[in-house]
C-alpha cells in the first residue's frame, strides 16, 4: 500500500492535480474570507484562474509535448486573455 501511495505520489499529473487542488482552496479562501481590498482580491482569483488553466493545458491537455507552434500560441493565448480581463476589470471597476 504505502509503495502504490509512494508512486502516485511521484507521478507529475497527480502532482499537479494536488497544486490544481490547493490552488482551487486558495481562491475560495480568497474569494470569500479575504479582508483584502476587493479589486485586490479579484485580481489575485483571476491569476490563479489562468495559472490553473496554463497547467491544464500542459499536463491535462499535453500541450508541454506539442510542437513548440502550438504551445506559444496556447501560452500566448493565456497571458493575452489573462491580460485583457484583469485590465478591464481594474479599468472598468
Amino acid at each position: 500500500m504505502a509503495a502504490q501511495l509512494g508512486s502516485i505520489l511521484r507521478n507529475r499529473v497527480t502532482l499537479v492535480w494536488l497544486g490544481l487542488v490547493v490552488a482551487t482552496m486558495a481562491s475560495w479562501t480568497i474569494g470569500t474570507e479575504h479582508g483584502l481590498h476587493a479589486h485586490l482580491a479579484t485580481t489575485i482569483v483571476l491569476l490563479v484562474a489562468f495559472i490553473k488553466v496554463r497547467f491544464i493545458g500542459m499536463y491535462f491537455m499535453e500541450l508541454r509535448d506539442a510542437p513548440t507552434p502550438l504551445r506559444a500560441l496556447f501560452e500566448g493565448y493565456c497571458l493575452v486573455v489573462a491580460t485583457v480581463l484583469i485590465v478591464m476589470y481594474l479599468v472598468a471597476g
